[in-house]
């Protein structure tokens, strides 16, 4: 039993490396014929070669020749023999149109599926999910003969921040923002403000959708107001869509506005920054300038930055996670609220049964 067992083990895996072996050399093939040309003088088999081996397949020049000697009986394709080299290429008059994707179109749309999902409004979702499956269905039939098709295992984008969880969206209610965006109409609504703790009745002109981080958000207007503001996908409560057109999408720019750093929350006015930096963080906000015209300046006890930016709330958040890697010097206004800020939290956190002690700026 145990013989018998091992038997079927062994031709099971067997079968399963017959069928990737086969697998691996229909999408060869296929490949191979995608890079035809319609016309004389045709390609080469050593341009074949270069095209192939840039998509990950490591053959012959031999097996390629054989690959085209075998694919000409099926396929109205024809050798150019009257030059040296040889070129291949499809029969003139012959209509040829080959379904399906790449390998690298592979590689992008499994790249791209989950950064796309909340961008796309649910009817052009539905149009790329056979593609979204076959693209995951030939990297797995490939994997074991292509290194290319295993470059999923190989790299990642990670946050660079606390890695918090993404909040959840009613499905019927992104599917309805999305196509009241699409089909440029207003929307009536129930969102959550959570700054006010409230649930609020708004009339909103859709003007773009844009996903920060973990968060997406609709950047719309409040009728009857003319400013523009973002609101979080996830607070809507309900939402349906009125006949009545979006107003503002003409004077509005997506680009200009994200330009302006208006999805960094807070006001918008420029500042002249200028902070005391440890020797340390100095070496870190060289690799990661905080902007165009930032400055660094060695001091004795560690360096002085400057450089122009937007007064956000992510400026402020950015600040305190510094510590005492960091002292704001200027201006005045953003260094009184951050001193402010620090002694309340220092007050929060007095205890007579803990005793702090600062690290020393080389920590």
């Amino acid at each position: 039993m145990a013989y018998l067992t091992g038997r079927c083990a062994l031709t099971t895996r067997m079968f399963a490396l017959s069928s990737a072996k086969s697998h691996s050399t229909v999408s060869r093939q296929w490949e191979l014929l995608r890079h035809l040309p319609k016309r004389s003088p045709g390609i080469t088999v050593a341009g074949l070669s270069t095209c192939l081996q840039s998509a990950g397949f490591a053959i012959s020049r031999r097996t390629i020749e054989r690959d085209l000697r075998d694919l000409s009986i099926v396929f109205p394709l024809q050798c150019n023999d009257a030059g040296t080299p040889q070129g291949w290429y499809w029969k003139p008059g012959v209509s040829v149109e080959l379904q399906g994707i790449t390998l690298s179109e592979a590689l992008s749309l499994a790249l791209v599926e989950d950064a796309i999902r909340p961008l796309l409004p649910g009817s052009m979702l539905q149009t790329l999910e056979p593609r979204f499956e076959h693209a995951r269905r030939k990297l797995k039939g490939l994997e074991e003969d292509n290194p290319a098709a295993r470059w999923l295992d190989k790299v990642a984008s990670v946050r660079p921040d606390l890695n918090l969880q993404t909040p959840e969206i009613g499905f019927e209610v992104l599917e309805t923002l999305q196509k009241a965006l699409l089909e440029e109409q207003q929307i009536r609504c129930q969102y959550y403000s959570a700054h006010s703790d409230k649930l609020r009745e708004l009339t909103l002109n859709p003007l773009a959708m844009v996903q920060r981080g973990l968060v997406t958000y609709l950047i719309g207007t409040a009728h009857p107001y003319t400013d523009v503001r973002q609101f979080a996908v996830h607070r809507f409560r309900q939402v349906s869509a009125l006949e009545s057109p979006t107003q503002g999408l003409v004077d509005f720019d997506l680009q200009a506005y994200l330009a302006s750093d208006a999805l960094q929350f807070g006001t918008l006015e420029k500042i002249q920054f200028q902070a005391w930096l440890s020797e340390r963080q100095a070496r870190l906000i060289r690799e990661t300038p905080l902007s165009a015209d930032m400055q660094l300046t060695p001091l004795d006890d560690g360096y002085r930055v400057q450089a122009t930016l937007s007064n956000t709330w992510q400026l402020h958040w950015w600040i305190l996670s510094q510590g005492d890697a960091l002292i704001v010097e200027q201006p005045e206004s953003l260094r009184v609220k951050i001193r402010e800020t620090l002694l309340r939290a220092a007050a929060s956190y007095g205890s007579t049964h803990i005793e702090v002690q600062k690290p020393t700026c080389g920590l």
